[in-house]
């Protein structure tokens, strides 16, 4: 059946606009706002709020755009140890090129770009190069000194006054980031010190999409924002501050709870008043609760984030990017919803497509691998490896097949194609596994629609496979990946390796 939408982004923009315009009227100078969360692209947020626009933030700010700037924070450890983002898989300084880039198709103003603890590291020295031989203003903050503890160092001409004022024209400051930890916040902070030197009274106010303050602590949707940031160990509670002071309950995260009483501390430092918020829930102007027009839609589709970033940590932790602890946090998060990987609809098909690639040819030694796909219409189509493709290729062509009515013993790609391939990638890179990966498979695709009007007929179906979902029983190879990525499937697959080699082309 066709995926329904939960989520209303319109009366999400006109809520969440409206919000913002009213914190911003409450400072006499201007607002920096911490825009946490991915500003475009925020497929996570659009798969557990189905029916939400991953570029909502972009039209929002679009929207802002006669009010607002933009400061973009980048984190220069993450430059250094080259930090990936995962839906893309490219490093967080060529995610930060890419968002310059989409602000200004956009016509949203990037005002400046922050590298914050910057100490000289050599490869953050060479992105901040890149970009101001590119005519792009940059900054650099070092780490604060005192921060946390020593708020008098910290609110100091040798603390946030030793970074470098940004000047900025307009009411509203977006600060963003590729990514948590980018130094957002310590940007903030650093613009407020300077603005009440200057005698000018601006505020600082916080957008995070998740978790959701009022949904219940263990809903679906705050429990796969847990999920996403197992690996660095955020955690929901109760924001106890909010409780105390107004008696109601609401939803906000440990760092942010861990922090208010310091961050509480230092803006009345800077502002020599008392702080008009009493919770990190008051700092917040996020409204996507709002935008939720069906819990049992959402409910579902988090649920099902949840058991995708299972399968995610459990391959990271074979690949030797996750920790043992962040795989048992995972686990935990699964049975406080009393979910399994078997919930997961293409699991089991894609291991019977496994099997039945066994059954067939009992005499190889080889590993099988099985892959299955659920189409938008709810079908379900399998694949499985063989001596000329692999899983992914053979699943990706068998399911556009499919689409296009295609009978399934008509050929999409020539044997001769194949196999003239095959022996490009032996002869040109002395390689033994000559089956094609899936780039590979959707390359030969692509010449073959020049000529064959079936194969044109079948590439015009490649587009709706966006959004569908896709588990394979092994871990993709890197031409796999990259190949259900840019056709924009969610990928879930088990933690073996398709090879006994240790390195995979």
């Amino acid at each position: 059946m066709l995926k329904k939408s939960g989520f209303d982004n319109e009366k999400y923009l006109i809520q969440q606009t409206s919000e913002i315009l009213e914190r911003v009227k409450r400072f006499e100078h201007k607002l920096y706002l911490e825009f946490g969360g991915k500003i475009i692209f925020d497929y996570h947020a659009a798969r557990v709020l189905p029916g939400y626009d991953p570029n909502v933030k972009m039209r929002l700010l679009q929207s802002l755009k006669d009010q607002a700037e933009i400061l973009l924070c980048i984190y220069a450890g993450d430059i250094e140890r080259r930090k990936v983002r995962a839906d893309f898989g490219i490093t967080y300084d060529v995610d930060a090129l890419k968002l310059i880039d989409e602000l200004r198709e956009w016509g949203i103003n990037l005002c400046a770009v922050v590298i914050t603890r910057f100490n000289n590291q050599p490869a953050a020295k060479i992105f901040k190069n890149k970009l101001q031989r590119r005519n792009i203003k940059v900054y650099t903050h070092p780490f604060t000194k005192g921060y946390p503890t020593d708020i008098d160092l910290i609110v100091s001409d040798e603390g946030y006054g030793a970074n470098e004022y940004i000047p900025t024209e307009k009411p509203l400051v977006i600060v963003t980031g590729p990514g948590p930890g980018s130094g957002k916040l310590a940007t903030c902070l650093c613009q407020l010190y300077h603005d009440y030197k200057r005698g000018h009274k601006s505020g600082y106010a916080k957008f995070e999409t998740f978790p959701i303050w009022n949904l219940p602590l263990k809903h679906p949707v705050n429990v796969a924002y847990e999920a996403a940031t197992a690996d660095i160990k955020d955690f929901n509670l109760i924001d106890s501050f909010h409780l105390e002071a107004y008696g109601k309950r609401s939803v906000n995260y440990n760092r942010d709870i861990e922090v208010f009483p310091v961050l509480k501390r230092i803006l009345e430092k800077i502002t020599k008043t008392r702080s008009i918020y009493q919770s990190p829930t008051d700092m917040g102007v996020n409204c996507a609760g709002f935008g939720i027009s069906d819990d049992a839609i959402v409910s579902e589709a988090a649920q099902q984030e949840i058991i995708r970033r299972y399968f995610r940590y459990c391959c990271e932790y074979a690949l030797g990017f996750a920790d043992k602890e962040t795989v048992e946090r995972a686990t935990l998060l699964m049975e406080e919803l009393s979910l399994s990987p078997e919930k997961r609809t293409v699991v089991n098909a894609a291991q019977q497509a496994a099997e039945e690639a066994q059954r067939e040819d009992k005499g190889n030694e080889g590993i099988f691998c099985g892959a299955a796909i659920e189409l938008k219409s709810g079908l379900i189509v399998t694949g499985k490896n063989s001596p000329l493709m692999h899983a992914a290729s053979s699943l990706v062509l068998n399911a556009i097949k499919v689409l296009a009515e295609i009978p399934d013993k008509i050929h999409l790609l020539s044997p001769q194609i194949i196999h003239s391939i095959g022996t490009l990638k032996k002869n040109m890179r002395g390689t033994k596994n000559v089956s094609l990966d899936l780039e590979e498979a959707l390359i030969s695709l692509s010449i073959s629609a020049a000529t064959n009007p079936t194969a044109q007929l079948a590439m015009e179906k490649l587009q709706e496979l966006d959004g569908c979902e896709v588990h394979m029983t092994h871990i993709p190879t890197p031409g796999d990946e990259t190949g259900l990525r840019r056709l924009g499937i969610n990928l879930t697959s088990e933690p073996y390796f398709s090879s006994k080699n240790l390195f995979i082309t």
